[in-house]
């Protein structure tokens, strides 16, 4: 039995579907919607308006605001969402956003 498996599983791993990817804009979102950027490591903003042929985003915590492509911007999804108002949530407790 030296490191060999006396019972291999015989079963086939179970198809795991792929997750849908978030809907496009065909305009601009809301302002204060959050949303990702793509160009940036899925960094998530939130939208502050239009800026020429870019979109001026800023970080949920507060901060300095950048520009980016439309076609890189997509909808945050509602776990990003989550992640990105408790990250500020815990900044504001400890006094670092006010």
């Amino acid at each position: 039995m030296n490191g060999e498996n006396a019972c291999p599983n015989a079963q086939e791993p179970p198809d795991i579907p792929e997750l849908p990817e978030p809907p496009e804009f065909s305009e601009p979102p809301a302002l204060g919607a959050l949303v990702v950027d793509t160009s940036r490591a899925d960094r998530v903003g939130e939208f502050r308006g239009v800026a020429g042929a870019r979109w001026s985003l800023r970080p949920v915590g507060g901060g300095r605001e950048w520009e980016a492509e439309p076609g890189d911007v997509r909808p945050a999804l509602v776990m990003e969402q989550l992640r990105a108002r408790t990250a500020r949530l815990n900044a504001r407790s400890r006094g670092e956003v006010l």
